[in-house]
């Protein structure tokens, strides 16, 4: 039996090489070089997202297609994807030294890990081939508890990854079982298999693909922190530190929805079968979500209940775009992915300030007083949370509006409805955030504060301009980031490669 080795399209495979070998030199630096900071890793490896940002750059407007065996896919929605993931991580590279500094928590292996927890989201977003897309999923995973267990003075903090480890390892488990019910019933391991075997399959071999889908689902929204698998969020938000929390909750989230989107449009032929359960898992996680941050007093409590209930808003973009693709675009979910991640970066940027000589506090009455140490990043928290409102011209409105406008369009009223009665409810924990910044320091367990550094300030800065240009320049994102719909580029993927493994016969 003669083997062909799959060629490889190394423009397509190259953003991802670029940040995992980044990574890797920025183990032997931290080997070699002497600990008295990390500032040659951080730019190491600014340097190299940047080289990798450019790559994906590059590839906009070329053709899609398949390579590295049909398991790496080149389309609209990876590449922005991928650009997405490469911002995140740039833009918390630029306040994590000041941040771990700080805490004193100076370890290098942060860097590396992030990067490499990049490059495992961008594997997800990248392939229809359920194997990778588990692989991508377990690097993603491993680096972030790591990652969540990095204060390790903490107990708060051994127990958040101890706690992600064991949740996150038995989501992991249910999303592979999906894939061998997949495998058994279609044959393949790409994900466009289930469409094409879909109609020609027995009952039998029905069954095993719903509840195939259903696993898969369910392992991935544990990622996304959908309700019912949100109940690790608050908890790892707040005893992980707060630098990683930013990065978890923006990382995870775009690779999360990136390989849903994925697996839900090769699932349209079964939408009378999740497309109930997906309805009411995206109600319940908007609503859950924002009414258990009304009485939370933590800040990353309440940022950690705040990303639940944007996931929320997130999956009915996903689900208006799965209902009638001929009629809602990508274009609200790529959007709305670029303004909560920057939002959501730069309030806990922001939040990173209340670590000082090793101690932190992160209480709504510990930060109190924070404007008058901090004004530039109060300014910027302003910013941040008038967008996670929705209040005009902000970034979060126009995505919001979009959403809103989507649902409607797709015949979703009910999950409009819900959208706009839940961002009113959010409001009031939002604007409880803000009144702790500005109220007086008293009562306060700390009154004291880091110094924002360069780099905070800058990121701040970046997240906070890119919250006002996103919304002025809303069109323009729009039509770049939907070059070609992801069913487009599920047909290449199926078409344009003949060593590709297809569905065998299931007779």
């Amino acid at each position: 039996m003669n083997y062909v080795l799959p060629t490889v399209e190394w423009p397509t495979v190259m953003p991802v090489l670029i940040v995992v070998v980044t990574g890797i030199l920025a183990v032997f630096i931290e080997m070699l070089w002497p600990k008295r900071n990390n500032n040659v890793i951080v730019g190491l490896g600014l340097v190299g997202l940047g080289l990798a940002g450019s790559s994906v750059l590059k590839q906009f407007g070329a053709p899609d297609g398949v390579t590295f065996g049909d398991m790496v896919v080149r389309d609209q929605v990876g590449l922005v994807m991928q650009l997405l993931l490469v911002g995140i991580c740039f833009v918390a590279f630029l306040f994590s030294e000041g941040y771990l500094r700080e805490k004193q928590i100076p370890f290098a292996e942060f860097y590396p890990l992030a990067l490499w927890a990049t490059a495992g989201g961008m594997l997800m977003v990248t392939t229809t081939n359920t194997l990778e897309l588990f692989l991508g999923l377990e690097v993603l995973s491993i680096a972030l508890y790591c990652l969540a267990g990095m204060s390790r003075q903490e107990s708060k903090s051994e127990e958040s990854a101890l706690k992600y480890f064991l949740l996150g390892a038995f989501a992991s488990a249910v999303f592979l079982m999906g894939i061998a019910y997949l495998f058994g019933a279609t044959g393949s391991l790409d994900l466009n298999a289930i469409t094409s075997v879909w109609p020609a399959t027995t009952p039998m071999h029905h069954t095993l693909i719903l509840f195939g889908v259903g696993m898969t689902l369910a392992g991935l929204g544990f990622k996304a922190a959908l309700v019912p698998f949100h109940q690790w969020t608050p908890d790892v938000y707040q005893g992980a530190p707060t630098n990683v929390t930013g990065f978890m909750a923006a990382a995870s989230k775009v690779a999360a929805f990136g390989a849903l989107l994925r697996v839900l449009m090769a699932a349209a032929p079964l939408q009378e079968f999740w497309f109930p359960a997906m309805f009411w898992i995206c109600i319940l996680t908007m609503t859950v979500g924002n009414l258990a941050a009304v009485v939370q007093k933590d800040v990353k409590r309440i940022l950690g209940y705040s990303s639940i209930a944007n996931a929320g808003y997130i999956l009915v973009a996903v689900l208006s775009h799965v209902k009638s693709p001929d009629k809602v675009g990508l274009g609200s979910t790529f959007y709305y992915l670029l303004a909560y991640s920057m939002m959501t970066l730069g309030a806990f940027a922001v939040v990173s300030l209340s670590a000082k000589g090793g101690k932190e506090g992160t209480r709504l009455q510990d930060i109190h007083g924070l404007w008058s140490r901090a004004p530039f990043a109060v300014v910027c928290l302003v910013v941040f949370v008038a967008s996670l409102i929705g209040i005009p011209p902000s970034a979060g409105f126009v995505g919001k509006l979009f959403i809103f406008n989507d649902a409607l369009a797709a015949g979703l009223t009910p999950l409009a409805i819900v959208l706009a009665v839940n961002s009113v409810i959010s409001v009031y924990y939002y604007l409880g955030i803000l009144q702790a910044a500005f109220v007086s320091e008293e009562g306060a367990v700390r009154n004291q504060s880091a110094k924002p550094g360069i780099g905070l300030n800058i990121a701040v800065l970046v997240c906070a301009f890119g919250v006002f240009w996103a919304s002025f320049n809303a069109t323009w994102v729009q039509k770049t980031a939907t070059g070609t719909s992801v069913s487009q580029a599920q047909t290449v993927s199926t078409t344009t490669s003949p060593d590709r493994m297809g569905p065998s016969n299931p007779e």
